[in-house]
């Protein structure tokens, strides 16, 4: 046996059966540190023999350990440790989480995949084996002309993959021309940042709204303006009076984050509307447009710009994976030129081999297959976390239900702390967010806590995910009490 697995012993003598044993001791180990999240077990055949027992005796400890969420099988992977266990203990990980300060939205310092994660798709139905076939047969016919650097504006056939995906499925017309990529939101935001702003402009950004854009504009000298946001979507009129003088608008009017809700058709006319009077620029971010389980969603902003003053921003990392690292702007025609200039120092350098294997997936059919599996399975998903949610009694929670999106907002009695509830949260294991925390200006924070619903594999994952929740919040009223 391995030298990992020399805490795996049984005694013969012990009134304890077996099976019970060998439960005890790989349940200890994992509590302990011993063996950590995603390690793989022995095989069933192969500890059997090196304990001198029978294979059902460790077929039944093994169930024992799966059935409580301690070890799962990953197929030809083998019986792992799991991935998504909540030691009730303190670990090295989640004493950093706790004591490392961060920006809220920021990804946060660990490899591993945490319950309530904001903006990681469901990876478990991510189809690998699909993904690995087109990029072995990309790799296959690689050119010695792609071994060079990535072409500055992107790979071309994924432009064109792009451009006609777009059309489709969120009603913008545009040429593969207009589309650049780049290597996530952060570059695509800081390409457009380079190619339209200059250090002392200002923007208007939705109040609350996503922090990490807010710290990418001001790490760049941009100046951001807080615009209150109402069950419409953000309040133009509000905007010109703080800041008539803004050169743009960064909004996500598909859903709004954190709130959820989608901008209003009116408002998205009106917003249009000052761009044009004004000669600004919008920069829609349409980071989970697909995502809608209510109705009809509503198009693109950028569908309606009939005078071309929206700058469209998409990505596929919450559609596909965060790994691929690929995002993309669709550039105004009359904004080309600096666009190109801009290039010049701030290129494209996504790995053409990943470019090209995404192009494959989209031209292959597979890319519209996996959106429509996923719109279906965070339905389900989204319904298994609210409903656990509802059906627990302990503190009067408000969770709101918007028509799509990839999280959940819960709101919270007036007596909790949202910052203290995320601090906790994080100790225990929980990439909970906290709302409070998204606001920028004067207008009066609301308390509530942001759940990703997306990696819920389950109905019985939801309600172990939440009864966790709880026992944070049950912490974070006594330490309440205590002051």
């Amino acid at each position: 046996m391995a030298a990992s697995y020399e805490f795996l012993f049984v005694d013969p003598s012990s009134k304890e059966p077996l099976y019970r044993q060998i439960y005890q001791r790989i349940k200890s180990a994992i509590a302990d540190g011993v063996l950590s999240s995603g390690e793989r077990l022995p095989s069933l055949r192969g500890l059997a023999s090196d304990l001198n027992v029978a294979r059902g005796t460790v077929e039944a400890a093994y169930a024992l350990l799966s059935g409580e969420g301690y070890i799962e099988n990953s197929g030809q992977g083998g019986t792992r440790v799991s991935l998504r266990l909540i030691a009730p203990k303190l670990t090295e990980t989640s004493k950093k989480l706790a004591e490392m300060p961060r920006h809220a939205g920021m990804p946060l310092p660990s490899a591993q995949l945490l319950p309530f994660q904001l903006g990681i798709p469901a990876l478990d139905a991510f189809p690998l084996g699909q993904w690995n076939r087109l990029l072995a047969q990309c790799a296959r016919h690689t050119t010695r002309e792609e071994l060079s650097h990535p072409a500055p504006q992107g790979y071309l056939p994924l432009r064109e993959a792009l451009a006609g995906y777009l059309q489709i499925s969120r009603g913008i017309r545009c040429s593969a021309q207009q589309i650049f990529i780049a290597a996530g939101y952060r570059s695509a935001l800081s390409l457009i940042a380079h190619a339209v702003l200059s250090r002392d402009d200002s923007v208007w950004l939705e109040e609350p709204c996503f922090p990490f854009p807010w710290h990418v504009l001001q790490s760049l000298g941009v100046s951001t303006i807080p615009v209150p946001v109402d069950d419409q979507g953000i309040c133009v009129e509000q905007g010109i009076k703080q800041s008539p003088q803004a050169l743009a608008a960064l909004v996500t009017p598909a859903h709004h984050s954190p709130l959820g809700l989608s901008l209003s058709l009116p408002r998205r006319m009106q917003l249009l509307a000052w761009a044009q009077h004004e000669q600004r620029w919008i920069i829609e971010d349409d980071y989970d447009g697909e995502f809608h389980y209510q109705g009809h969603p509503l198009p693109a902003l950028k569908s309606l710009d009939r005078l071309d003053r929206v700058l469209y921003v998409g990505t596929l990392s919450k559609v596909l994976f965060p790994g691929l690292r690929i995002a993309y702007v669709v550039v105004p025609e009359q904004l080309l030129p600096q666009f190109h200039q801009t290039l010049r120092t701030y290129p494209c350098v996504c790995p053409t081999l990943m470019q090209a294997t995404a192009a494959q997936f989209i031209h292959s059919g597979q890319f519209y297959r996996h959106l429509k599996k996923m719109r279906s399975l965070y339905a389900q998903r989204r319904m298994w976390l609210a409903q656990a949610l509802k059906q627990q009694t302990q503190y009067p929670l408000t969770t709101e239900l918007q028509a799509g999106g990839m999280h959940l907002l819960v709101r919270l009695p007036d007596c909790f702390d949202d910052t203290l509830v995320e601090r906790e949260a994080r100790v225990q294991g929980l990439a909970v967010e906290a709302l409070s925390v998204w606001y920028h200006g004067t207008v009066p924070v609301s308390q509530g806590i942001i759940l990703g619903f997306t990696n819920v594999e389950s109905e019985e994952m939801a309600q172990r995910w939440v009864n966790i929740l709880l026992n944070v919040l049950a912490r974070c009223s006594t330490i309440a009490d205590r002051r």
